[in-house]
Parts: C-alpha cells; structure tokens; sequence
C-alpha cells in the first residue's frame, strides 16, 4: 500500500490476538492510509518509501486491504482497553485492542468508509460512461 504512494493517515501501536491455541497479544506497530492498515512486528524495520535499498523480504508485513474489509465490529470498553473487531470479507475475524485514547478503531471505520464511498463513487462513474457510450449514435 505504502508502495502505490497512499500516505499515512495513522501511526502507532496496536495489540493484536494471536490466531494459535493461546490467543496472546501481540504488539504490532501500524500504519493506516487511505487503501488499508498495515501490520508491521515491532521489530522489523519501516516499509520502503521510495528508497533505493535492497528491498526487505515483506513477508511478516500483513496488508489488511479496505477491499477485502467488511467492518469493524465488537468495540467494548474494559479498564484502559478498546477491544474491536475487524471482520474480514472471507468471514475472517481479527481481533484487536489500543489505550482507549487512541482511537484506532474510529480511524480504521472512518477510512474503511471513505474507501468504500470513493470506489462506489467510481463506479457509478463508470456506469454512466458505458451508457452514454451506448446512447450515442
């Protein structure tokens, strides 16, 4: 995402529960932009941003793309946690958790639906393009 240009629009840290048998939290430093939130271990150095580096293997970067975001479920309130929910279009359920000051949560609903009104937008673009397109003699 960060390589199509997309700047961020959040930084910082997230929690994220482990898929395994005992579901521990796992610190992930995060990078919302326009198209999606990437998942960067805490460890692992930035994304390239047009440098000219050998490129890193990117393979424990985890891209969660808008596209394949459905919604961002569960918020509940427990001690100084948001717990929420991010629920992908497979069905898939990630499940996550920042300082409730943080506001990680609002931020991702917020630019999962600006997402969603740009590509509905462009679509009914398109849909009237291919019609006048048709109507013409």
């Amino acid at each position: 995402m960060l390589e199509s240009g997309c700047k961020a629009v959040k930084e910082g840290m997230l929690e994220k529960r482990s898929d395994g048998l005992l579901q521990l939290w796992k610190k992930k430093r995060c990078i919302l932009t326009e198209e999606g939130l990437l998942l960067i271990p805490p460890k692992h150095p930035p994304p390239p941003q047009q440098q000219q580096q050998p490129a890193e293997p990117a393979a424990k970067i985890k891209e969660l793309h808008f596209s394949n975001m459905k919604t961002v479920d569960c918020v509940e309130r427990k001690g100084k946690y948001v717990y929420f929910t991010v629920v992908m279009a497979e069905g898939k359920e990630i499940d996550f958790r920042c300082a409730q000051e943080q506001g990680w949560n609002a931020a991702i609903t917020l630019q999962m639906v600006q997402y969603k009104n740009r590509q509905a937008i462009l679509a009914v673009r398109s849909t009237r393009q291919k019609q006048q397109h048709l109507a013409a003699p």
